[in-house]
Formats: C-alpha cells, sequence, structure tokens
C-alpha cells in the first residue's frame, strides 16, 4: 500500500503533535520564548493606544511636556517589544536546531535499522528526500509557525478587546467592513500559491524533459525522437502556462481586495469622524481605531501564508511518522558476540520456502534442504533467477524463510540475536561498494576501531597491500564515490581486505570475481583461497572453473535444488544440468 493510502484524514494535526515529543528537553526553553512572544505581542497593542493618546493630549492643548512624556513612553514600548521580539527569536531558532537535530538522528537511527524488506520496497531517493527536505520544511515551522499563528490570534483577539472598550459602536462598524476584505485576501491569497505551486511542479517537470533528452542526446537523434520530445516539451509548458494564467485570475483580483481595503478603511474613518462630531469619541481614539483596523485585516491575510506553512508541515510530519511506525530489526548494541550465540560453521537449510513480500504468491525457494558443515566450501551455481541470491539474503537474515526452518550449528536461527550471526559473517560481492571516504577507513569497516597494523597485515593477506603502498599518500588515499578512484580488482581486494579484517566464521562469496580481467582475477581468486581456508564459506559462482574443488556442489533451477555433490560426481551425471552448464562455458 503506498504510504500516501497509509494516511488517514483528518488525522493531520494529530500526526503533528507527535513531532513535539522532540521539543521534551527543551519545554522549558520554549515556554520561555512562549512568554516572550506574548509580551512583544502586547507590546505591539499598546503602540497604537499611545499613539492616540499622543494625539488627544495635543487636541486638548496640554503642556508639550505631557506629549514629551508620552512620546518617551512610545519609545519605550518600542524597544520592549524590539528586545524581547529579539530575545524569543534567538530562544526560538535555539530550540528549533536542536530538536531539528534530535529528529533527524532518531529518524536516520530508526531508518538504519529497518529490515530489507523495508528497503526493497523503496527508492533511495525517496529515502534520502524523508530525511533531509521533509525535515528541511519543519526547520521554520516547528516553533516560528506555531509562534505566528498565536502571535496573529493575540494581536487579532486583544485588538478587538481594546477597541471594544474604546468604542463599542464603531468596533461593530469595524468588523462589519473590514474582516471580509481581510478573509477575501486569505482565500486570494491561498489560490495564489496553489496555482503557483502547481505551475513549479509543471515547470520541474518541463526542466527534467530538457535534462534527460540533452544527456541522452545520442538516443534521441540516433531514434530520431526529436519531434516526439519537442510536443513532450510542448505539453508541460502549455500547461505551465494554463496554470499560470488561472492564477493569475486570482492575482488580479488582488487589486480590487486592495481597493476595497481602502474603502473599508474610508468606511471606519467616516463612522469615526461622525461619533467625533457628536462627541462620542475622540480624534486620539480614531487614530487608535484605524491602526487597529489595519493591524487586525493584516494579521488575517497574513494567516493565509502561516495556513500554508502548516499544511506542508503536516504533510511533511506524516510521512516521517510512516517511515518511525515501520517495526525496526532487534539490533544488539553489543559489538563482541555472547559465547552462547559463537558460531562454529555449521548451516542447515531444512525444507526452506520464501517469497518475497512484495510478491508474495511467487516462489523464489520450494522445499530447499542443504547441510554444510564447518569449514566446508560449498558452491550455489544455477542459471539466473534460480535463488542463490536469495539463499544468501537468508543466511544473513536479510528476510526470514516463509516455510521451514534455517539452523546454526543444530540451532534455529530465530533464537540467535541477529547481529550476533552477522557479525560472525562476512561478505565479498560482486558489486563491491566502498564508501567515499580512504582506503583506511573502507578496510576499517569490517572492525571498527582497528589498529594499522590490523589493517596492514589484513591488506598483505588480500593482496591489497603492494598497490595500496604505491599511492603517495598509501591508506590515507581517498577512493571516491563508490571506489570510481581504484580499479575494479582493487576494489576487490578492498572488500577482501575487511572480510579478513573481520575474521568471519562464514564466508559469503558473492560471485566476486566475475568482471575482472585475467591479472586481477589471479590476484583476487588467490586472495580468497587464503581468506576461505578455515572457515565455512558459501561461493556464488557463474565461472564453474572457479568452484571445481569446493567441497560440495549445490545446482539450483527456477528455485529448486535439483542437484549436489563434488565437481566429479555431478560431471559425470550426462543428463544434468551442472553438466551442462559446464559444456556451454567451456564450449565457449
Amino acid at each position: 500500500m503506498p504510504d500516501e493510502e497509509k494516511i488517514k484524514a483528518g488525522s493531520g494535526f494529530k500526526e503533528l503533535l507527535k513531532l513535539y515529543r522532540f521539543l521534551k528537553p527543551y519545554r522549558w526553553k520554549f515556554a520561555l520564548g512562549m512568554f516572550f512572544l506574548l509580551i512583544s505581542s502586547g507590546a505591539s497593542l499598546m503602540f497604537p493606544k499611545y499613539l492616540g493618546n499622543m494625539v488627544d493630549i495635543a487636541n486638548k492643548g496640554k503642556l508639550i511636556s505631557e506629549i514629551s512624556h508620552t512620546g518617551l513612553l512610545l519609545l519605550a514600548i518600542v524597544v520592549v517589544q524590539a528586545l524581547f521580539s529579539y530575545l524569543r527569536t534567538r530562544i526560538f531558532v535555539m530550540v528549533t536546531e536542536r530538536t531539528l537535530a534530535s529528529i533527524r538522528q532518531h529518524i536516520y537511527s530508526h531508518l538504519i535499522k529497518l529490515p530489507m524488506s523495508f528497503f526493497s520496497e523503496r527508492r533511495v531517493g525517496e529515502l534520502n528526500s524523508r530525511i533531509s527536505a521533509d525535515i528541511s520544511i519543519l526547520q521554520h515551522s516547528l516553533t516560528e509557525t506555531l509562534a505566528d499563528l498565536l502571535s496573529q490570534i493575540l494581536i487579532i483577539s486583544g485588538a478587538i478587546t481594546l477597541m471594544m472598550i474604546s468604542s463599542f459602536q464603531l468596533t461593530l462598524f469595524m468588523l462589519a467592513v473590514v474582516p471580509p476584505m481581510a478573509l477575501a485576501a486569505f482565500f486570494a491569497g491561498r489560490a495564489v500559491r496553489r496555482y503557483s505551486k502547481k505551475a513549479q511542479s509543471f515547470v520541474a517537470e518541463s526542466n527534467t524533459i530538457v535534462e534527460e533528452t540533452l544527456q541522452g542526446i545520442q538516443n534521441v537523434k540516433a531514434f530520431t525522437n526529436e519531434l516526439f520530445e519537442i510536443n513532450r516539451y510542448r505539453e508541460k509548458t502549455n500547461e505551465v502556462a494554463k496554470v499560470g494564467i488561472k492564477g493569475g485570475k486570482y492575482q488580479a483580483a488582488l487589486s480590487f481586495i486592495v481597493l476595497g481595503f481602502f474603502v473599508a478603511m474610508g468606511l471606519v474613518i467616516w463612522r469615526g469622524a461622525i461619533l467625533i462630531a457628536k462627541g462620542q469619541m475622540e480624534a486620539g481614539q480614531l487614530f487608535s481605531f484605524v491602526i487597529y483596523s489595519g493591524f487586525i485585516a493584516g494579521n488575517i491575510a497574513g494567516m493565509a501564508s502561516v495556513y500554508t506553512r502548516l499544511q506542508r508541515t503536516i504533510g511533511a510530519a506524516e510521512k516521517l511518522l510512516l517511515i518511525l511506525d515501520e517495526q525496526t530489526e532487534n539490533i544488539d548494541e553489543i559489538f563482541v558476540p555472547d559465547p552462547s550465540s559463537q558460531l562454529h560453521g555449521q548451516i542447515t537449510f531444512d525444507h526452506v520456502d520464501f517469497s518475497y513480500p512484495s510478491r508474495s504468491e511467487v516462489g523464489v525457494l520450494k522445499n530447499v534442504t542443504i547441510r554444510i558443515e564447518p569449514g566446508q566450501e560449498v558452491a550455489l551455481v544455477g542459471p539466473s533467477g534460480a535463488g542463490k541470491s536469495t539463499l544468501v539474503s537468508l543466511l544473513l537474515k536479510f528476510y526470514e524463510p516463509t516455510g521451514g526452518t534455517i539452523l546454526y550449528d543444530g540451532r534455529d536461527s530465530r533464537s540467535f540475536p541477529i547481529s550476533s550471526i552477522r557479525r560472525q559473517m562476512a561478505i565479498v560481492m560482486q558489486d563491491v561498494f566502498l564508501f567515499g571516504g580512504t582506503i583506511r577507513e573502507n578496510i576499517a569497516y569490517g572492525k571498527p576501531g582497528a589498529g594499522e597494523q590490523e589493517i596492514i597485515d589484513a591488506a598483505i593477506q588480500a593482496n591489497a597491500w603492494d598497490f595500496i603502498r604505491s599511492f603517495p599518500d598509501k591508506l590515507e588515499t581517498v577512493v571516491g564515490e563508490r571506489g570510481v578512484q581504484l580499479s575494479g580488482g582493487q576494489r576487490q581486494r578492498i572488500a577482501i581486505a575487511r572480510a579478513v579484517l573481520k575474521n568471519p566464521t562464514i564466508l559469503i562469496l558473492d560471485e566476486a570475481t566475475s568482471s575482472l580481467d585475467s591479472e586481477s582475477e589471479r590476484l583476487v581468486q588467490e586472495a580468497l583461497e587464503k581468506l576461505m581456508q578455515g572457515r565455512t564459506s558459501v561461493v556464488i559462482a557463474h565461472r564453474l572453473a572457479t568452484v571445481r574443488n569446493a567441497d560440495k556442489i549445490i545446482v539450483l533451477e527456477s528455485g529448486t535444488i535439483v542437484e549436489q555433490g563434488t565437481h566429479s560426481e555431478l560431471i559425470s551425471n550426462e543428463n544434468g544440468l551442472y553438466k551442462t552448464l559446464t559444456e556451454l562455458q567451456f564450449s565457449t
């Protein structure tokens, strides 16, 4: 089920509130920031009142000293408002950054502990977006959006209260003419933003077309698809124009809304002037009224921006919480395995069946029974899709069998901690993944905290030390993203050194020598033979020449074991799949 379908309607605010638990360690600082917000908002409300008082004092012909006194009071109010706004912003920024750091750490810690079944159904770009883009959306919203919303509510309610105290009649009149214009601005602003967002989406799609066609221009021309791409780009840009035109109607309507504001303010002043003429109101009070009316209108219209930010924040929160709702693996934090979980290398597949969660109706393994003794080298061979890599995934407990049992040393694999099993295994794959750091960091990944001599010894055993020391920076040589600075054979030997350093009980080799030139293959094969000595080894191979000396060869086809035995036993079976595969390879 797509993530979006899991989000229940109307649960947005509830989901957003769940993220506020990360604010708990900073709740007192957050409360202090809210207190400063109250003071700065209150100071803002006092400013129009004392401006009106100053006008009344001047109207009544009082002493200049009283005007100056009121002016100084206004200055003090402005200073207080600025000071507490500054303190509130500093506190909210600090609380936001620390809270976001906590959220990032928690999401990443949770994400990296999720099982392989989760990652097999998600794209890396999508998950990266969750932990970067969605959390960035929270950056200005987690505290600021709430603060802005509260500030606007306080200013609107406070302004109306002060206006009611000053003149009940004029307040009711103002509420009849000003808020409708502000609400019109609110909804028009929302519509403009909505269409703007749609237009940005179509622009992004049209830019993707340009980027892809220019990168693949050779294919475009080879297939004579220039007109196809031109039409595709025209459709997207026309959609941008249509959406922009629709949004333009609401943008144009803002001109009438601005006119409506002037009319509304004019009506308030007109009504206030009548009250002044009747002696029911002072000129200063009307002056304050006009400013308060502007406050109310501005804050009601500004709620459109706050509402948009709030919706984006809720959307980001929902997506993040969907990840947190996923069940993690039970990862053991202790690095050294418990003696009771120590593996000796015996592996048994007892009538194992398996189907991937995303396609449960397709049986990938069917009634697989294998017994591997400690120290044996067992090869898995067969055509692509036979189930070889799936067996390895089950060995590493990336998935659990849907039927049957996997045993280690006669014990059900489910009785072992996951971390304990994986820490006693090492895998060298065909497509070696190296991190973008140094050679030292990549080898030491097999045993974090290993000393330099341990790393060098592992490199020597992996036939890697000669090329490593030929580099000017030796172990500090940066390998580049995914190891692009190294050749295929060098990457394989770094991976073998990593496995040597880990000193596993069970070794898994997945096509470790394919796609290499003859010299690199010889060096890698020598290193692998040294690594396999005294260890239980499970080898996946398409090059059957590399597994002739295996203690046992398991031949798989369509998820079922069709043959097993030594090379000489299997090659003597005239009608066997192994003999057929061998003849095909060697005849080629």
